[in-house]
């Protein structure tokens, strides 16, 4: 997800593709990834997730071998699609094996370990792809990723078989509107900052969308074997739980594609500087899933280290709004950017570990697909909302003082557009070498102004959920049962597996999990 569009270029270089079909090359990956995540999770709890699994190594494996060997753009597009059908059935198949195959305090390792690896992929993965890039050529990006599920499937015969439903019928009429829904409300906010957010084309997706939602709704509640049992929406535990990556997606998220460009545009910075800046939010990724895994084992609770990091995300983005101004140094951002990297540190693993322990062990792929489209969505929505937000507010406030360099020919709007995108060099080789330092403060200014307004908004947006999760995240109050907390009841899962269960059986109270 993070390298694909460092590799565009290089690609546009080799198959002279236009701009359209480029972007498909990450969009189809992230389109089908998050709206196939929870087909893929409930088809593992009836099918078998270790089954679920290796389909989706090897569709990951062939869809990324050709779109290492092809040079037809439409071609890569689609194989970038099918590639994410194929990390949705990895993701959430193996989430709910780990979830299944590891008890207490061998499942936080577990997630936490799991923690650091993706923490790992999301702070070096754009460097490692425009390094690979450069130095062998693109088809590599897509060529090591078949090499490394190659090994994956290398250790498949090693991992246990399980599955939660009494039925292996698929609920094609309930996984076929939702994945339809899903679809166009991403391919509408994908879309929108292009085509226009009031343009036929997009509300037309996104009303489709609506309707189809409504339709799945209708058709899970009179579905023998539905797809997404609705009573896990009453679970306040684990809706909890999938509402923390919603501020991720406001704290953290929203800055690794747009912050850079307010770096070069209002600070000066290179590309090279700004991508390296951002190592100050990312890195701390790589070791606060094992801070956090202590926490657990002095004593914390799961829900005070999850509230831990809210508090750090919150408090990362408040502290960025505060500080944030035009040529501020990297002293002044380190602060804030290694707050928030703390903040999604300490919940990176945590949370799908925690989300799987308080649903029923049958449901536990759909509860991995319900978490991870709720996470993946939210991104999505958060980057395209933020990022229009940004280039109207940017656009209001050059559009009052524009009037004053007449020597400027272009609209408030280009202007806009350019900024956001990290240029401020185009529109100032425009007006008279005198005037240019009066006009890049005017445009800076602007620009610092919108970034302020959006991150006191997001700021505000992760406060209000941040205290709302933590009240969810409570256990049941005296006398009130499990039942009406919205919390599923737990059931003996410990099946036989053919490669046993790692972490089963009682454990010293020290070593248990504690329930978020």
């Amino acid at each position: 997800m993070t390298g694909s569009g460092v590799a565009l270029p290089h690609i546009r270089r080799d198959t002279g593709a236009s701009l359209d079909a480029l972007q498909w090359v990450v969009h189809g990956y992230n389109l089908t990834f998050a709206s196939f995540m929870l087909a893929c999770g409930s088809l593992a709890d009836r099918f078998g997730r270790r089954r679920v699994f290796i389909g989706g190594a090897v569709l990951f494996t062939v869809a990324s071998l050709v779109s290492a060997a092809t040079s037809d753009i439409l071609l890569l597009d689609v194989m970038r699609g099918l590639a994410g059908v194929g990390a949705a059935a990895l993701l959430t198949s193996g989430s709910a094996i780990l979830a299944t195959s590891f008890d207490g305090a061998a499942r936080t390792r577990a997630f936490a370990a799991v923690g650091i690896v993706t923490g790992g992929g999301l702070a070096m993965g754009a460097m490692a792809a425009g390094t690979l890039a450069d130095a062998l050529g693109w088809r590599w990006f897509f060529g090591l990723h078949a090499l490394l599920m190659l090994l994956v499937l290398l250790a498949v015969p090693f991992l246990p078989e399980s599955r939660g439903a009494v039925t292996a019928r698929v609920d094609s009429v309930g996984t076929a509107t939702f994945v339809t829904s899903l679809f166009l409300l991403m391919l509408g906010v994908v879309e929108g900052p292009r085509w226009g957010w009031g343009s036929a084309g997009v509300v037309g997706l996104l009303a489709g969308s609506v309707v189809l939602m409504v339709a799945f709704v209708l058709v899970e509640r009179r579905a023998r074997h539905p797809m997404l049992d609705l009573r896990l929406l009453r679970n306040a535990k684990f809706m909890a739980l999938c509402l923390i990556p919603v501020v991720v997606s406001f704290s953290f998220v929203i800055l690794l594609p747009l912050l850079p460009n307010y770096l070069v545009a209002a600070n000066g910075a290179s590309s090279k500087t700004a991508g390296a800046t951002m190592l100050l939010m990312t890195l701390p990724i790589l070791v606060t899933p094992l801070l956090a895994a202590k926490l657990i084992r002095w004593g914390l609770t799961t829900r005070h280290v999850l509230g831990l990091s809210l508090v750090c995300l919150t408090g990362g983005v408040t502290w960025l709004a505060a500080v944030l101004q035009a040529g501020m140094s990297l002293t002044a951002l380190s602060g804030p950017l290694i707050t928030l990297g703390v903040g999604l540190g300490l919940n990176f693993g945590l949370i799908d570990g925690a989300a799987l322990t308080v649903v029923a062990p049958e449901a536990t792929g759909t509860a991995a697909g319900l978490l991870n489209v709720l996470r993946l969505g939210s991104e999505a929505i958060a980057i395209a909302v933020v990022g229009t937000v940004l280039v109207d507010l940017v656009q209001g406030s050059l559009g009052d003082g524009l009037g004053g360099f007449p020597a400027y020919r272009g609209r408030a709007g280009e202007l806009a557009d350019s900024v956001n995108a990290g240029d401020l060099t185009g529109p100032l080789s425009e007006v008279p070498a005198e005037i240019r330092p009066e006009f890049s403060d005017f445009v800076t200014s602007g620009l610092t102004g919108a970034w302020q307004t959006v991150l006191w908004a997001s700021a505000a947006i992760c406060a209000v959920l941040s205290v709302l999760i933590y009240v969810m995240l409570a256990g049941p109050r005296r006398g009130q049962s499990r039942a009406a907390a919205g919390a599923e009841p737990r059931r003996d899962h410990r099946a036989p597996h053919p490669a046993g269960r790692v972490g089963s059986g009682p454990r010293p109270a020290a070593e248990r999990t504690p329930e978020p």
